[in-house]
């Protein structure tokens, strides 16, 4: 998929093994609001062939910090196997509302990095979340660096111009060399 194009779903969960003999499965959370899951009526999977496809949730709730997922017709745990490793995704515009000054992960994506003189330092390829701060992985002609998303180093982010104006602190290129 071109990175600068918007997705249609957003991921909020991976099911990660079945759960019981009902065709239940466990789902690992990628969402900053699980209370959305007993609001919804329909999810799409994405299989890892990129396939997608429709299912009704039948109920769900939270178990140790995960959310346990019982889909309309499937009623048995091969049934269930067959969803191991599939994506729980929703509709675009079924994305929770965020506060001005937030972002989601993929409106960052294909985003050009500039310094605060305007030079092009690279395109962001991904978003990594690691101990509690993302990190935008720029893409680089020389190679990938990583930059810290904070407000103290990304000075301004425009979605509509794809760009994200940086003040890097001095050495942060050289560290990726």
């Amino acid at each position: 998929m071109d990175p600068t194009t918007r997705h249609s779903h957003i991921a909020i969960a991976r099911i990660l093994r079945t759960r019981g003999n009902r065709g239940e499965v466990l789902a690992e959370l990628h969402t900053d609001f699980p209370t959305r899951f007993s609001l919804l009526k329909r999810v799409w999977l994405e299989f890892p062939d990129g396939n997608l496809r429709s299912f009704e949730i039948e109920h769900c709730w939270t178990h140790n910090g995960r959310q346990v997922l019982k889909f309309a017709k499937i009623d048995s745990i091969s049934e269930a196997e067959a969803l191991v490793g599939t994506w729980v995704e929703i509709e675009a515009d079924q994305a929770v509302p965020i506060p001005n000054g937030t972002y989601w992960d993929y409106d960052l994506i294909g985003c050009t990095v500039r310094d605060k003189d305007g030079t092009s330092l690279g395109l962001v390829r991904e978003v990594m979340h690691i101990a509690g701060n993302a990190q935008l992985v720029v893409q680089a002609e020389r190679g990938e660096f990583f930059v810290p998303v904070v407000a103290a180093i990304c000075k301004e982010v425009s979605i509509s111009r794809k760009e994200i104006v940086v003040d890097l602190p001095e050495g942060l290129l050289d560290l990726n060399k």
